[in-house]
């Protein structure tokens, strides 16, 4: 350590006298301690030289330095630590920056002699900064102090680069877009006036026994009712008819209203949508089944009065719907009344057409009575036989009686031969009156049955008309409209609140996908 100002001393006489001159003195100096030293000596001196060396800590790059310098001094070194300790024994500090200068200088030297192979030399002034002057040199741990602290001011000052460049990224991509945002909803954006109600779709059912009664009155009877509505009202169809009865797409497309939320004078069907879906939002809740629906304008009034629109379209949607469901359940059963009631015609002009072919509207009647009168002529006949036989018993009868009754019998029974020829005369051929009856008889079972057919299809035609009036839909609105007095939209600290960390979100999403990327192309 002791070696290191004379070291210095020997640099600066070497600037002061020439590099020939410090060059010769210090081989002759390197000669003469070679020589007046044993060789086992100069072994050991050398390998302690080489320790205190290595005992430094000298960096990589010091060590390459010390190596480059050799090769420029012609020093012959057999590795890195013995060309700083060969350097040294030649009074040149390998790490002094007056010797990075020096070889600097020295490349620049032969550059340009190279360039230009005649150089005028004059005499040039001699120009020494204060850190080439000779002084004391610092220890090696004052120096890795020193290059620790070198270090720490580095890191601190690219440290306080990254942040600078990192506050100034986020007010470009996130401050100063939320401030644009922020001022377009503080400053120019067009209020808007909301109205809130709520209705509910209902069933006029009550309840049954079937699996289908337990549903019956609940919200799961109707969900399907209350999801058709609120599709219809997101549609086009109604959007359409608010467009006819109000004209929706002139309210926004006056000219006090913000350009964001204004439409343009040609704006098709699609932009006119987009707005109404933004203007106009519906909710159906399935715990409760209620729908709520919230309609936003430039004026309370359009407000209400657009929510009048749609609430009354919603009702004859519902009402539609409940004809129809109406109507898909009467279909059959008023088909197949009008069948039956179709056949029981049929069979009572069957009936009607029997009864005239015979010119008798009833012929068992007429059958009927002649059986009843030869029942009651045999009848007659067989008590005038008996009064005949009970006459004739007499040992001497009453002839003037017995006569009489022969000649009651005997008209008995021409009338009896001409009722039983009548008889026959009606019960033979084609149109016989037993033929007739049975036609009638046939006709008449054919009717009833058709009149029982036909009450049962009209039990069932009312059964479902019954059914159907139970299962009827209808709206009731539960929270009807009312103009507000203060505008809901924009909301404005929500909005810019929202923006910021929209920004902040997306501008995190790019700078890790930045990162990745980075680290994956280095890698």
């Amino acid at each position: 350590m002791t070696t290191k100002p004379k070291a210095r001393i020997y640099n600066w006489r070497r600037k002061r006298q020439g590099p020939a001159d410090a060059e010769a003195r210090a081989d002759a100096i390197s000669r003469i301690r070679k020589a007046t030293q044993p060789p086992e000596a100069a072994n050991d001196a050398q390998t302690s030289e080489l320790e205190k060396i290595k005992a430094e800590g000298l960096t990589g790059r010091q060590l390459r330095i010390a190596r480059k310098l050799a090769q420029k001094n012609g020093v012959e070194a057999d590795s890195d630590y013995d060309a700083v300790r060969l350097l040294r024994k030649k009074g040149i500090d390998p790490f002094e920056r007056s010797s990075l200068l020096d070889l600097a200088a020295e490349k620049k030297r032969v550059e340009d002699e190279t360039k230009d192979k005649v150089t005028i030399q004059l005499p040039q002034p001699i120009l020494q900064s204060p850190e080439t002057l000779p002084g004391p040199e610092m220890s090696p741990a004052e120096r890795r102090n020193y290059e620790i602290g070198q270090i720490q001011k580095d890191i601190a000052r690219r440290r306080r680069r990254k942040l600078f460049a990192l506050f100034a990224r986020l007010a470009v991509f996130v401050l100063l877009p939320t401030l644009v945002v922020g001022t377009y909803f503080y400053r120019f954006a067009t209020p808007m006036y909301a109205s809130d109600s709520a209705f509910s779709i209902l069933q006029a059912d009550g309840g049954g026994a079937s699996f289908g009664g337990f549903l019956a009155g609940t919200q799961y009877a109707t969900a399907q009712d209350s999801v058709a509505t609120q599709e219809f009202l997101e549609s086009k169809d109604a959007l359409l008819r608010l467009e006819r009865d109000m004209g929706f797409s002139e309210i926004f497309k006056q000219d006090w209203i913000d350009p964001i939320q204004r439409l343009s004078p040609d704006a098709s069907l699609e932009e006119t949508h987009k707005l109404y879906m933004r203007m106009i939002t519906i909710g159906y809740d399935p715990s409760d089944g209620i729908i709520r629906m919230e309609v936003a304008a430039p004026t309370p009034d359009i407000a209400v009065a657009i929510s009048d629109r749609l609430l009354s379209y919603a009702e004859d949607t519902i009402n539609g719907l409940s004809e129809l469901k109406r109507e898909d359940q009467m279909r059959d059963a008023v088909a197949s009344f009008e069948l039956a009631q179709e056949a029981r015609n049929k069979a009572q002009e069957a009936l009607i057409e029997a009864q005239l072919q015979g010119a008798l509207l009833d012929p068992e009647n007429v059958l009927a009575g002649l059986r009843g009168r030869i029942n009651t002529l045999e009848a007659q006949l067989q008590d005038k036989e008996l009064q005949l036989a009970s006459l004739l018993d007499n040992l001497r009868p009453n002839q003037a009686k017995v006569d009489g009754v022969r000649a009651e019998i005997a008209r008995f029974e021409e009338v009896l031969e001409e009722l039983n020829a009548e008889m026959l005369d009606v019960s033979a051929g084609e149109n016989s009156l037993v033929r007739l009856t049975l036609r009638i008889q046939t006709a008449q079972a054919d009717l009833a049955a058709r009149d029982m057919m036909l009450q049962a299809a009209m039990q069932q035609m009312e059964t479902t008309r019954t059914e159907a009036n139970r299962k009827v839909r209808y709206l009731t609105v539960s929270v009807n409209p009312v103009p507000s007095q203060d505008p809901t939209y924009p909301r404005k600290f929500e909005n810019t609140i929202l923006a910021f960390l929209l920004f902040a979100g997306i501008y995190l999403l790019i700078s890790l996908t930045a990162s990745v990327l980075r680290e994956q192309v280095s890698s």
